[in-house]
């Protein structure tokens, strides 16, 4: 049996001494709970246990879940998956964040389609910093124009920038990817000073990260267990 409070304590309490243990003010480092294909009744277990941060990968999925949790209005939903053109829409309407927007296009299209009464939406660019094709993300070359992009758009709020390196379980390795990805973003930072996330960080390199400069990380089976068999999402 997954016992999501205790996954939850345990990790918040691993996330603070790693704060301390890297010289990082405590609360520093926020957790972001990935709930995809997750249950609503764990969803609501790590809000009783005090996760506010809620990560979807897709948007039909988020839909219903959002739906069902309406009754909890603290959580703050992000959307972290690929993004395609005819999903914009909803996306807009539905997250409070984006940390996957990885060209003007679809930053474009967030904004446009940004209920104004809803406020801005919080953006993170996604770089690509190991070039891998199975995944999303702009180059660390194009990042400052696309960041300056959106910093114009009026209904889109830059916040910072996301990554996933390449899988390793090399710590030296995983903590020269994460500090290139830190020296990106406080470059990023002279041109526009309200930047102030770095979302970086997952199971298996969490730690490092860290010790980089995330502020924060992503953690889904490490705190809801198994996910359930995959249905078709659109």
């Amino acid at each position: 049996m997954i016992d999501v409070t205790e996954n939850i304590r345990a990790a918040s309490q691993r996330i603070r001494a790693l704060e301390q243990e890297y010289g990082r003010p405590e609360g520093t480092v926020s957790l972001l709970a990935v709930s995809k294909r997750q249950s609503i009744a764990k969803i609501r277990e790590a809000a009783a246990a005090g996760v506010v941060n809620i990560g979807e990968n897709y948007l039909q999925e988020a839909l219903g879940k959002k739906q069902e949790l309406a009754d909890i209005p603290q959580l703050v939903w992000h959307f972290i998956g690929p993004i395609q053109s005819n999903k914009t829409r909803g996306i807009a309407e539905t997250f409070d964040w984006v940390h996957s927007v990885d060209r003007a296009k679809i930053a474009k299209r967030l904004n446009d389609q940004r209920p104004v009464d809803q406020g801005p939406l919080n953006i993170c660019v996604q770089v690509n910093q190991s070039a891998e094709e199975s995944k999303s993300g702009t180059t660390s070359s194009e990042a400052s124009e696309l960041c300056q992009q959106i910093a114009e758009l009026p209904n889109l709020t830059l916040r910072g920038l996301m990554a996933i390196p390449a899988a390793t379980d090399d710590e030296a390795a995983q903590h020269r990817a994460f500090s290139v990805l830190a020296d990106l973003f406080q470059s990023l930072q002279t041109s526009h000073p309200d930047m102030d996330t770095l979302s970086m960080g997952m199971s298996n390199d969490y730690a490092a990260a860290i010790a980089e400069g995330s502020t924060m990380i992503r953690l889904g089976t490490a705190l809801f267990g198994p996910r359930q068999s995959r249905i078709r999402q659109v």
